[in-house]
């Protein structure tokens, strides 16, 4: 396995720009919310020969890391399978995406079925600990011709989009309806080697969805390799996000979307309403005020309908206010526990006339 950090592997050092790092750090979980959706477009030709399909689907998901850490991200798939020339081709993305739209793990495939010398080309990604390890496996006629590896240290990876993480970033994009200035991101090349990414707004367009016309928002998107001529596309998207049109710049199929899908709309959290605080006189207020009366007849009536119940009720109080009166102690509260304790369920058996010079349980020592 090659070290990209090693002098031995001949690279130049790239770095994203400051807006690009900046761009990534601001995009939260409810910006990517609206971002998750499944959609499908049609291959075309140049004369507008259907070739074959296009699908890319985002979703919540959850990884799990080395050592079992799990951690909440999202899976993104897209595939794209026909025939072009009368040679079948295709290719596919599967990658797990964090939050931070970093890539945790990356399966891409490209294929092209040759009669003689059917070509596959696979390049596999994933992060370990502090580095990303990239691996290319080229196979021509069902045999492996060519296998490399390339370990990378993550933190000089800032404001890498991967091939996966690229679909959100165009999503986010298609949803502001702008695209960041002297921006610069880090992406890899078809040779899985680290190179530089860059986004163009290109204005609004009219474009025929069915039969309905509809505005698009077109960005343009170019990977530019160290060696090699730089690849271009552009991507016409919906106000929600959506994909109307996929266009890479020499190549002889499109992508089209031929349907107009439903719309998604984010619904907006309208503020709590806020109430001036009033001051609150229940007895100038009518309708307290007669539920007070209400309340004070009903409690008037239980006091007195109880009271009949239990005569021996005014027995009692009026021989503790005769004794009270008699005795006029200066410590009632004592005095009337003194007085009521004969009465209390969990007092020992025995007479209720103790002499007087026995000392209270009610009073402190002296």
């Amino acid at each position: 396995m090659d070290d990209a950090d090693s002098p031995a592997l001949v690279q130049r050092v790239l770095a994203a720009s400051e807006g690009a790092t900046e761009f990534l750090s601001l995009i939260g979980a409810e910006e990517l919310s609206p971002c998750l959706f499944a959609e499908s477009l049609v291959m075309v030709s140049e004369s507008g020969r259907p070739l074959g399909h296009f699908s890319i689907s985002v979703q919540p998901a959850c990884y799990e890391e080395q050592g079992g850490q799990e951690e909440d991200c999202y899976l993104v798939h897209a595939a794209s399978q026909g025939t072009i020339n009368e040679v079948p081709c295709g290719s596919s993305i599967t990658a797990y995406v964090s939050k931070r739209l970093e890539t945790l793990e990356q399966h891409q495939q490209e294929y092209v079925k040759f009669r003689a010398h059917p070509l596959d080309r696979k390049t596999h990604v994933v992060k370990r600990g502090g580095r990303l390890v990239v691996t290319k496996i080229i196979e021509e006629g069902g045999h492996e011709v060519q296998t490399q590896s390339v370990s990378y240290n993550c933190a000089s990876l800032h404001g890498l989009i991967s091939e996966a993480a690229n679909l959100l970033v165009l999503r986010v994009l298609a949803r502001r309806r702008a695209v960041p200035q002297n921006t610069t991101f880090l992406t890899f090349d078809t040779e899985a080697r680290v190179c530089t990414s860059t986004y163009t707004a290109m204005g609004f367009q009219k474009q025929l969805v069915g039969m309905t016309e509809v505005e698009v928002f077109v960005i343009g998107r170019a990977v530019s390799p160290d060696e090699g001529i730089p690849m271009t596309w552009q991507f016409y998207f919906l106000s929600d996000g959506h994909l109307a049109r996929r266009v890479q710049v020499g190549s002889p199929a499109t992508m089209v979307l031929q349907q107009l899908p439903v719309l998604i709309d984010v619904d907006e959290v309208e503020p709590r309403p806020v109430f001036d605080q009033k001051p609150l006189d229940w007895e100038e207020d009518v309708q307290l005020y007669s539920q007070f009366l209400d309340r004070k007849e009903e409690l008037q009536a239980g006091h007195a309908s109880y009271a009949r119940r239990h005569p021996e009720l005014r027995t009692l109080l009026a021989d503790f206010l005769q004794l009270l009166l008699l005795h006029k102690p200066d410590d009632v509260l004592t005095f009337a526990a003194e007085f009521f304790a004969p009465f209390a369920r969990q007092r020992p058996p025995g007479s209720s006339f103790q002499a007087s010079g026995k000392p209270s349980p009610f009073r402190g020592r002296v």
